[in-house]
């Protein structure tokens, strides 16, 4: 029925049967076979044959109206399936509560930049509610954080652009030893219940023997770090959230024996996007950079307040 439609159409503007033929690069004769096939359809005619050339009657007027209105839609679903157009329409954008910093705006800002005609929706959650809702069809594409070596379920796309390294830490003025002993025996600052780090951490934990006392459940990082850093408790933190936050002479690190624990970052989207496409890639982009400025890989130390004495007595004199 497009193709009718669209016949009727250039009969409209071109004013005559032989102009929508030479418009359309068909024959007069396919034209009016097309014609008479929509009026078919539509169970009523819609030019007046009674004068020459024919003319739209009154009814054909209101049909032809519908009939750009739908052409021109369908124009533009063509447009947003298309990998080679500009990317424009809604996308929804999920972020894992741990990402979901101050510092992603950058990214965000720069795709809406680029691509004006893309409406964003963003929304926070837990990862696992994230793949949820990706698997549903609720969102396009999402931030999170995964198990080392673990991939979002199919058909999911997964990119891992990031590794995240996590250090326990304890207030600038804790005295608690790096040993799993002393960690047993101090209260926790942790993600609520569902986070896969604070399974680990409890799972390494009572391997060595001891089961953590859980002082605070908070999925906010910064009032983690506040807590933290309060004393009111020990707590599990990226190392490059320390790091960007400035926070390394407010808290000290500890190296229980065998802690090495890490999680990636990945972008998991759904298979089709169309021209939003361009516009995940950007985001994606954008992200990895924000990743690789962090420096995740760089070890975070706290700076010691004093230096020993020879190197005190090794610098030059002011």
């Amino acid at each position: 029925m497009l193709d009718d439609l669209r016949a009727l159409v250039e009969f409209a503007h071109a004013g005559s049967i032989a102009g929508a033929a030479d418009r359309l690069f068909r024959t007069p004769s396919a034209i009016t076979r097309q014609v008479q096939r929509l009026e078919a359809a539509l169970g009523a005619e819609l030019l007046d044959r009674s004068v020459k050339p024919p003319r739209l009657n009154s009814l054909g007027s209101k049909v032809l109206e519908q009939a750009r209105d739908l052409l021109q839609r369908t124009e533009a679903l063509k447009s947003l399936t298309s990998n080679d157009a500009e990317p424009h329409g809604l996308l929804r954008i999920g972020l894992a509560h741990a990402l979901a910093e101050g510092t992603l705006i950058e990214p965000i800002q720069a795709l809406t930049e680029k691509y004006p005609k893309v409406r964003l929706r963003l929304s926070s959650e837990l990862t696992g509610e994230l793949i949820h809702r990706l698997l549903a069809g609720e969102l396009d594409v999402a931030a999170v954080l995964l198990p080392e070596g673990k991939t979002a379920p199919p058909p999911l796309l997964t990119n891992i652009i990031a590794s995240d390294r996590m250090e326990i830490v304890q207030g600038a003025a804790g005295n608690l030893g790096g040993d799993w002993k002393s960690l047993g025996r101090a209260p926790w600052v942790l993600n609520p219940p569902g986070c896969f780090l604070r399974a680990s951490l409890i799972d390494r934990m009572e391997r060595a023997g001891f089961t953590p006392m859980i002082a605070a459940e908070i999925h906010n990082m910064h009032m983690q770090l506040e807590f933290i850093q309060s004393g009111y408790g020990v707590g599990l933190l990226p190392a490059r959230f320390i790091a960007r936050n400035r926070s390394i002479d407010s808290v000290k690190v500890l190296h229980p024996p065998s802690f090495d624990m890490h999680r990636s970052v990945a972008i998991v989207r759904v298979g089709q996007l169309g021209a939003l496409g361009k516009a995940v890639e950007l985001l994606e982009h954008g992200f990895r950079q924000l990743f690789e400025a962090a420096d995740t890989a760089k070890p975070v130390t706290r700076h010691r307040r004093g230096a020993p004495a020879n190197r005190r007595a090794a610098r030059p004199p002011k």
